[in-house]
């Protein structure tokens, strides 16, 4: 529902513009009230809970929200992007205002802790965190089961979007899953200030935890719109970071049967994910093509933009589509990866995703998959309204198909694979011939194909332990093989936390 992103006059407190703290990971955080305040104003006002949830709901695409004016800063998405260019998949084959190409595509910011885009996206997921623990602090603390119901939801909630930036944070900031490595300070209370580093392990342990507890507290929870996080989408995050530790699959498994067997949430079909222009003429007049709207019934979790959200240039859509007032229609073109491209079957819809030109691999551009519903060239207006996902089905059939491969349950497998690309390509009998590691490496690689530009290839990459080559639409280290665990691939503790943070002196 588009009025929920709607500043409120209970947002508009929450939202109190202040001053820039010293502190690199601000104690109280400066979009909020404090735990104090809220569970105060909540005594004569239970919406400011709610209210409070919203203002974290809203950190996922605001702009600055990782600490800085950067055009690339614009919160989830924003680092969505830089997995994708990280894993190779998203390639940048014309760089004209250099964002992305530096920092991400050569690696400087990965190996450089004082560069601005390694402390974004740590500053954005503490944020995130501080911000929850708030809330989570107000309705009662961690262990607290809240008798209203109402509060119920929204804790847990809070705690579905705690662990997932918990979870984000590990898969940035280590090079391959090691639970015994420390990787990151550990904050679980509003009151806490600076911590030294705990292990992955731990970290994975309350990522568990906290979702485990927000399943269990959304029982019965309606969303009123797709920005919330339901019991769908909090089994979805528990789903990866189980499947991130690769030892974990009949979770990972069962946790995605349940999202598919609730029939809540349907497979984009062809028509949805491919837009079509079947005319001659120069006019523009096609149709299909689903992800620009958040009512597509195949999407878990997203957001409702709208001309109220304020939402511009500086966003996803702004560096991604063509159509929409955007970098990539000016110049800095995101393409698909020329190798993965290769390795889309001649009868798969999905490469019609794609512009096609045969006198340069450059144009590769998701023209057919993501636009401005409009499809006016770089844009007929400045204020983005199309939408976000974060989360569809298509990746709980794909988890589920690489679960079963990776347990041995060829046959459950494929049938989860099927499910997808009966809808994508003319035969699948190919998968017949299938079985093991050949089974799993044509999972990752139609995970990498559908989600293509949706976030997921970073994560996948890891989970597989894969090896990045790019090819030759990218504008650096073409052909050069680059394993997952590479260290041009992880972000280091950034010189802010080294700075301020006493319990912290080293990047690793």
């Amino acid at each position: 529902m588009k009025s929920l992103i709607k500043i409120t006059l209970l947002s508009s407190v929450l939202f109190m513009g202040i001053g820039c703290s010293e502190e690199f990971l601000e104690k109280e955080p400066s979009q909020f009230l404090t735990q104090e305040q809220v569970t105060e104003a909540a005594t004569d006002n239970p919406d400011v809970l709610a209210g409070t949830l919203a203002g974290i709901y809203s950190l996922q695409f605001n702009s600055g929200t990782g600490g800085t004016g950067n055009h690339d800063d614009f919160g989830q998405k924003g680092y969505d992007i830089y997995g994708d260019m990280l894993s190779g998949d998203v390639a940048l084959s014309v760089s004209s205002f250099g964002w992305y190409r530096a920092d991400i595509t050569e690696f400087q910011a990965p190996q450089d802790f004082t560069r601005s885009r390694n402390y974004m996206p740590w500053r954005y997921y503490y944020r995130i965190i501080r911000s929850a623990n708030v809330v989570i602090a107000s309705a009662g603390g961690n262990d607290a089961i809240p008798e209203v119901e109402a509060n119920r939801y929204i804790l847990g909630q809070a705690k579905a979007l705690r662990a997932h930036s918990y979870f984000y944070l590990t898969q940035y900031f280590q090079n391959g899953y090691d639970p015994s490595q420390p990787i990151l300070p550990f904050y679980d209370s509003p009151d806490d200030v600076n911590g030294e580093k705990v292990t992955a392990g731990e970290i994975y342990d309350f990522i568990e935890s906290d979702l485990n507890s927000a399943i269990s507290l959304l029982e019965g929870f309606n969303r009123s719109a797709k920005n919330e996080v339901n019991q769908d989408v909090a089994k979805g995050i528990l789903a990866y970071a189980l499947a991130a530790q690769m030892d974990r699959w009949q979770e990972v498994k069962d946790l995605t049967d349940e999202v598919i067997n609730t029939g809540n949430y349907s497979i984009m079909t062809n028509q949805e994910v491919v837009y079509t222009d079947d005319t001659d003429d120069d006019v523009d007049n096609g149709s299909g093509g689903g992800f620009n709207s958040v009512n597509s019934p195949g999407w878990m979790w997203g957001v409702d933009l709208t001309s109220d959200s304020g939402v511009g240039l500086v966003s996803w859509w702004g560096q991604m589509d063509y159509f929409s007032y955007s970098y990539a229609g000016y110049g800095d073109y995101k393409a698909m990866d020329a190798g993965l491209y290769a390795e889309i079957a001649d009868d798969d819809v999905r490469k019609g995703q794609f512009v096609q030109n045969p006198g340069s691999s450059n144009y590769l551009q998701p023209w057919y998959k993501f636009f401005e519903e409009q499809r006016v060239p770089r844009g007929s207006s400045q204020t983005i309204i199309s939408d976000l996902v974060y989360m569809r089905v298509a990746e709980m059939y794909l988890l589920n198909a690489e679960a079963a491969a990776n347990l041995g349950m060829d046959a459950d497998a494929k049938a989860s694979l099927r499910a997808i690309l009966d809808m994508r390509v003319d035969d699948t009998s190919y998968l017949d011939g299938l079985s093991g590691p050949a089974l799993v490496d044509e999972i990752y690689l139609q995970t990498r194909i559908e989600l293509w530009g949706e976030g997921k290839s970073y994560l996948a990459l890891k989970r597989n332990q894969g090896t990045v080559v790019r090819g030759a639409n990218h504008l650096s280290f073409v052909g050069v093989a680059i394993p997952y665990d590479d260290e041009r691939l992880t972000f280091e503790i950034p010189e802010e936390e080294i700075l301020y943070n006493p319990f912290i002196s080293t990047q690793n």
